[in-house]
């Protein structure tokens, strides 16, 4: 007890008060920022896109910047742990951390008899505040599989409540060694779930990894032990030795898609990187070239006024034309550049960017302002206000713009960037329903893991909004042939879901780790064709794979094939493709479309 007694003296807060609690949130925030890599290496469930780390980091991005903003008493804190991580959730870990989050910020705040009062918590509350969060995490989840963050999260909590039911009734106070007896049982717990889950959930044991989710999950008891009793925080994640050392050689969590595991941290890395190394001193102008620059970004940045000039020595290496008006902590922010990720980054490191609107200066799509970038919405060149209005507007999740320009040509008003590892959060959804010129609108996710993040933004709009599950771009596509404008958003969602449902999707990419599949045995740089059951073809070459993968798919009731050929597809192996299709399936109608997404040179959409 004399070193933990002397830990609590030098570095801890004995009582869990509204500071110590705002001070857990930060250092959450800080250890998923440390441990990204390896939680998104752990990614191999629901979708092994090699990202949550990143969503769950992000999503206390937006805690820690709601806190910034917040008041200092503990239901203001308990306020801003809600609205931060709701509005700031991506993906699907990033939706059930934020439900974990207020779920436990709702406990621990005040009562509505006596919302002003700010007495520290104490280890019952606190028991409560963590089966509250399991509660509001599995709530969330239509259908729950254990062996995931929720299976951990629910042992961590019963845990929690064993302990307090353990102590006296006089011991269940505010000091930190009642508080530390609840938060050490809850983690002892948790990391026992954590090393079942492969037991639990079959993938994870083929893939020789634990839950992804559930590990950033136990940082954030080893968050609020740092504060309570002093103990400095994780510098590994607590893995099991034989799961550290599948990780450490990066083969679980990849994502088969051949994307990186987290481009919008690698390019503020090299953002980081290049500043520190004194590269903003003038060298960027080198490389920007006003003629040569394709977006304009434009935001709304809340930020203090004493951290202007450090994002302006920021986006100074970033891009040109930059224009900043504003003050007493609003700011009118525009700039030309080629690095949109990074521009936006920068607004989100010394405060909080909002109204974002992008315009791709190369290609203008469809009357709109271009592509948006991860995080942002795209805004038509004129306001929403002016543009005709619908009965019922459309909301796409677009990963390219040659997409874009497809989604507007069937009626869609309004993009949000996302799909394999680029998940918009609600916040960004949000904007761009808020954007569309309609009261009722249709979002359309087109990604499995933006479907749960779309529907959180319909249950908190102010519009009325529905959600069609596609879970793919072809089936995003076929489900604007069921739309009219002049329908309602009920009528329009039941139309779409039908004409989407009679779309078979497959896609072709690049394996980026040995793996085993139904065809066999694919060795990392095969390219592979994924239809709905998984690796379905394998093939030294994407014309090969593509080939492979339409023989399974095609039927003779299939009467159009949708074909969209992505940045990297070879005019070579299209025409290898075009003309297997022209022997083999002549009765087949074949529409090309340039949709320009990167990492996958073809997708297919059948009807």
């Amino acid at each position: 007890m004399g070193d933990r007694d002397a830990q609590v003296s030098v570095g801890a807060r004995p009582r869990l008060d509204s500071e110590a609690l705002a001070e857990a949130m930060r250092r959450y925030r800080s250890a998923l920022n440390q441990h990204r890599v390896t939680i998104d290496r752990l990614n191999v469930y629901p979708v092994p896109d090699g990202d949550t780390g990143t969503n769950m980091a992000l999503t206390l991005a937006a805690v820690s910047e709601e806190l910034l903003l917040s008041g200092a008493g503990r239901g203001d804190i308990c306020r801003a742990i809600s609205h931060g991580a709701l509005m700031g959730a991506r993906g699907n870990s990033g939706v059930i951390v934020s439900q974990l989050l207020r779920g436990l910020a709702a406990t621990l705040a005040p009562g509505d008899d006596d919302p002003d009062s700010d007495p520290p918590i104490d280890a019952e509350l606190l028991a409560e505040g963590l089966v509250a969060a399991s509660t509001a995490a599995d709530s969330a989840v239509m259908r729950p599989v254990e062996g995931t963050i929720l299976s951990v999260a629910r042992a961590s909590a019963q845990a929690a409540q064993s302990a307090l039911e353990a102590l006296a009734p006089d011991e269940r106070g505010t000091g930190a060694t009642a508080l530390a007896a609840v938060l050490e049982s809850a983690r002892q717990a948790g990391q026992a779930a954590l090393e079942a889950t492969p037991q639990q959930l079959p993938v994870l044991a083929d893939a020789g990894v634990v839950d992804a989710g559930a590990a950033g999950y136990l940082l954030l008891l080893d968050a609020l032990l740092s504060v309570v009793d002093g103990r400095p925080l994780p510098d590994e994640v607590d893995l099991p030795a034989e799961v550290a050392a599948v990780i450490a050689h990066g083969n679980a969590g990849t994502s088969l898609q051949g994307v990186a595991a987290d481009p919008v941290a690698e390019q503020r890395a090299e953002l980081h990187s290049h500043l520190d190394s004194g590269g903003g001193d003038g060298g960027g102008h080198d490389v920007h070239d006003p003629s040569s620059t394709r977006y304009e970004v434009m935001f709304l940045l809340a930020a203090p006024d004493e951290n202007i000039d450090q994002f302006k020595a920021a986006w100074d290496v970033l891009g040109d034309s930059i224009v900043m008006v504003g003050g007493d902590g609003l700011w009118n922010c525009h700039i030309h550049t080629d690095d949109i990720g990074p521009v936006i980054e920068a607004g989100i490191d010394v405060g909080r960017p909002h109204r974002i609107q992008i315009t791709d200066l190369h290609e203008q799509v469809a009357g709109l302002g271009g592509h948006s970038a991860h995080g942002a919405h795209a805004g038509a060149v004129a306001e929403a206000a002016q543009r005709p209005l619908a009965r019922c507007a459309v909301v796409a999740v677009s990963p390219a713009a040659g997409l874009d320009e497809l989604f507007a040509s069937l009626g869609c008003h309004e993009f949000v960037t996302g799909g394999q590892t680029m998940n918009p959060s609600t916040a960004e959804l949000l904007a761009a329903i808020e954007s569309a010129p309609s009261q009722q609108v249709v979002v359309l996710p087109n990604n499995a893991n933006i479907v749960p993040v779309a529907r959180q933004a319909a249950e908190h709009a102010k519009k009325t909004v529905t959600v069609v599950a596609t879970t793919s771009v072809p089936a995003g596509l076929a489900a604007l042939f069921g739309y009219d404008p002049d329908a309602s958003a009920d009528a329009n969602a039941a139309s779409m879901d039908d004409a989407a449902g009679a779309v078979s999707a497959g896609e072709v990419t690049q394996a980026v780790r040995d793996t085993t599949a139904s065809v066999g045995d694919v060795a990392a740089g095969q390219w592979i064709g994924l239809d709905a059951g998984g690796i379905s073809a394998a093939g030294d070459t994407a014309s090969a794979a593509a080939v492979g993968l339409l023989e399974n798919m095609l039927t003779p009731t299939h009467e159009i094939l949708t074909l969209i050929e992505g940045s990297s597809a070879q005019a070579a192996e299209t025409a290898e493709v075009m003309t297997w299709l022209a022997e083999h399936w002549p009765d087949v109608q074949v529409e090309r479309h340039a949709g320009g997404q990167d990492h996958y040179p073809y997708l297919f959409g059948i009807e």
